[in-house]
């Protein structure tokens, strides 16, 4: 389990993260036959570049530190989503695949929110968790719309 001994470590962990995402989103747009969620994808991936960068400037315009002693424990492996996109995934697994991983970022940020060292911190945390939320919003909402309306 990943331990955090100081912001630059969470803020670098929340970055791969974003990278991650980002990458997610690039490899289902590249994949969907859908042209609409296509675009979605898409339009998702350049959010997470967004996050990233976001959290970049700020690692890269101060330095925050926890204070004396305290080791943040996230519990890491509780926002971790496994799954793999691949050229045959279905668009309901793709559906699925991309709302666990916003709920997940949505439970990391809210979690991240509650242990900020700053209020800015604290803020920009806030505001990821609920990008996060209306990113999950939009697949189930997709996922109701096409999957549940076909069976």
């Amino acid at each position: 389990m990943k331990e955090f001994e100081s912001i630059e470590d969470v803020l670098d962990f929340a970055i791969e993260r974003e990278q991650e995402a980002a990458d997610f989103y690039t490899n289902l747009a590249k994949n969907a036959k859908n042209v609409v969620m296509k675009k979605t994808f898409e339009d998702y991936a350049k959010e997470e570049m967004g996050h990233k960068a976001r959290l970049e400037k700020i690692k890269n315009g101060g330095s925050y530190t926890l204070k004396s002693g305290e080791i943040m424990d996230l519990k890491i492996g509780d926002y971790l989503v496994g799954g793999k996109v691949s050229e045959n995934i279905s668009y309901q697994d793709a559906l699925i695949l991309a709302m666990k991983r916003e709920k997940s970022a949505y439970k990391l940020y809210t979690k991240l929110s509650q242990k900020a060292p700053t209020l800015e911190l604290e803020i920009l945390f806030r505001d990821l968790a609920n990008e996060e939320a209306k990113h999950k919003l939009r697949f189930e909402t997709e996922y109701d719309d096409v999957v549940l309306k076909d069976n």
